[in-house]
């Protein structure tokens, strides 16, 4: 080059934090296509489901309200207002993915076996306390409750309620602390067919499966299950999650 000068080059490009395009859908950087989408809109007793089919992919489903692609961290974001359409067994919304298998049935499996949901997220905003991620009773009965449910607090506690039997009752354990808009990662996994493995941060702690639910097929739940209710449309929980994986074996 004259004068032995070099060209001024563009600086790197730097890659969104985790790997996440913020540009896309939620279904550009998760793998969707093994759920489906709740939210807390629809008909009294009958909230609207959007499928894995629409999910997936870039260009898949996003609401501007209660699920998309955060455009600064690329985070697959759930919201859930207090105020909202339920099911018919809860008193509170939920913008939350229930798992399904890929052929677009509904997931159902035994607790026989290796089972485990991983996910990396963040809680910027609870107004009482947020179920994160479940375990859920399928077919087999006439139980509609979960196994097991992972809590978040606006202090930052993180709660671990196992279900007691198919007839209810939960216990809590208290499994961690995070402060509120700071990233952490959980595991859930059954093992064994008899054993909850939960690991926190790292931190691993079990507990044991009642036979009462060796009857029933289970699936995944992961996002907003806000767990208070009021009047408002404005207060609720905002969950952002950086990554979020199943396996089963």
């Amino acid at each position: 080059m004259p004068g032995g000068t070099t060209p001024p080059t563009s600086p790197p490009t730097t890659p969104p934090a985790g790997g996440l395009d913020p540009t896309v859908a939620p279904g550009g950087n998760f793998d969707l296509s093994i759920w489906q989408l709740q939210l807390p809109v629809g008909s009294p007793g009958a909230p609207t489901t959007i499928p894995s089919s629409q999910l997936r992919g870039p260009d898949g489903y996003t609401n501007p309200a209660y699920f998309f692609t955060d455009k600064t961290d690329g985070s697959m974001t759930f919201w859930a207002p207090e105020k909202g359409v339920t099911t018919p067994n809860s008193n509170y919304a939920r913008s939350e993915l229930r798992e399904m298998n890929r052929d677009g049935s509904a997931a159902d499996w035994r607790l026989a076996g290796a089972h485990r949901m991983s996910a990396t997220l963040r809680v910027p905003g609870v107004t009482k306390n947020v179920c994160v991620g479940q375990v859920h009773l399928g077919t087999g009965g006439p139980s509609t409750k979960p196994l097991l449910e992972l809590y978040y607090r606006p202090n930052g506690d993180i709660y671990l309620g196992t279900e007691n039997s198919p007839d209810g009752g939960q216990t809590l354990h208290l499994v961690g602390n995070v402060p509120l808009g700071v990233r952490w990662s959980y595991v859930i996994a059954i093992s064994g067919g008899n054993r909850i493995d939960l690991t926190v941060n790292g931190s691993t702690t079990s507990y044991p499966i009642p036979s009462s639910f060796n009857q029933y097929g289970m699936y995944f739940k992961a996002g907003s299950y806000n767990q208070s209710s009021s009047d408002s449309t404005t207060n609720g929980a905002k969950v952002k999650f950086y990554a979020l994986t199943v396996s089963h074996g």
